[in-house]
């Protein structure tokens, strides 16, 4: 197995990229490609003769089912958002009509898609107006998922996805017999049973953007927003949706309150949030955690490497949980 080099995570070369996917393209003769931000994926800004254009080549982990389900919701929520103040990332065809290319790496192989570039800049949501629009964006999101039906297997931003699948992830990563294992276990069953509870008082479930954080997620132009990043749309609690705008990071502490209230009247000018759904925002956020420090391990053996995640790493997350009450 071990008798040639081996990869964890490549960067592909832009030379590599616009050999292996140019004339698949008619966007125009190729002048440039540049290598644009390295995040759980690879992205890259390409410059044609008709315009620019963003490249994304999907980590290894990331299956042909995955990308076809974002696709199709990207290219659904086109039809319907067509004439809405929000619309969505669009995915450019190749010539055979195909929306993704499988490019070889020295990992193994990983999926390529094509994007048309887009205009307008990263709003903060550090003001009322903003986030009074990006609330309302965010109905109208919301209100266009619900009038989509997709066919593909995917799977739901449950309580499988959001607590047990990340707790099975950390305690492999720490050890069975860590001391911190059996608090995280009472941690993950509690949130368990009050996400159960708050949903069988009933909340607001379906098609989700499944990562809805505002941060690098949604560009503005004039008073709309176009929504990209799907990768993890799928069903689930738009309770959830909403609770990763709430926990932005990125917001004055003494202004977070008012944001909030703003960006909820927006949603509400388009659609309903109910009592109940406003009431598990903060539930959802501690849940949002939970699934970040999951998330975090998985990237750590392969991708981010172990110095920065060891017992301060770990301590801090037990210290934040207990700061919950919840147990």
């Amino acid at each position: 197995m071990y008798t040639r080099p081996m990869a964890l995570r490549s960067v592909l070369d832009p030379k590599y990229l616009e050999y292996s996917l140019s004339k698949q393209y008619e966007i125009g003769e190729w002048t440039e490609c540049l290598y644009w931000l390295r995040g759980l994926n690879d992205t890259y800004r390409i410059r044609t003769s008709s315009g620019f254009y963003i490249l994304r080549v999907y980590r290894l982990s990331i299956s042909e089912s995955d990308v076809a389900y974002e696709l199709a919701v990207l290219t659904r929520l086109q039809d319907v958002l067509s004439s809405a103040r929000t619309s969505v990332a669009e995915p450019i065809s190749k010539k055979d009509n195909g929306l993704y290319t499988i490019v070889n790496a020295p990992e193994g192989q990983r999926i390529a898609v094509i994007f048309r570039y887009l205009t307008g800049t990263e709003n903060m949501l550090h003001d009322d107006k903003s986030c009074f629009s990006f609330g309302r964006s965010a109905a109208e999101l919301h209100a266009a998922m619900d009038q989509i039906a997709l066919n593909q297997p995917r799977f739901n931003l449950d309580t499988n996805f959001l607590v047990t699948q990340p707790l099975e992830r950390i305690v492999n990563y720490i050890g069975a017999h860590h001391h911190a294992a059996p608090f995280l276990r009472e941690y993950a069953n509690a949130m368990m049973e009050r996400i159960d509870a708050a949903a069988r008082q009933g909340l607001d479930w379906g098609i989700c953007h499944g990562d809805m954080h505002g941060n690098n997620n949604a560009f503005q132009e004039g008073d709309s927003f176009t929504h990209y990043d799907f990768e993890w749309s799928a069903l689930g609690w738009r309770a959830y949706d909403l609770a990763q705008v709430r926990g932005r990071k990125r917001q004055l502490e003494d202004k977070k309150e008012s944001l909030w209230t703003a960006l909820l009247s927006g949603y509400r000018s388009v659609r309903d949030f109910s009592v109940q759904d406003e009431s598990a925002i903060e539930l959802f956020m501690k849940a949002r955690r939970l699934w970040v420090m999951g998330l975090e391990v998985t990237f750590i053996p392969n991708d981010l490497g172990v110095l920065d995640y060891s017992d301060d790493w770990l301590e801090g997350f037990i210290n934040e949980f207990r700061s919950y009450g919840i147990v």
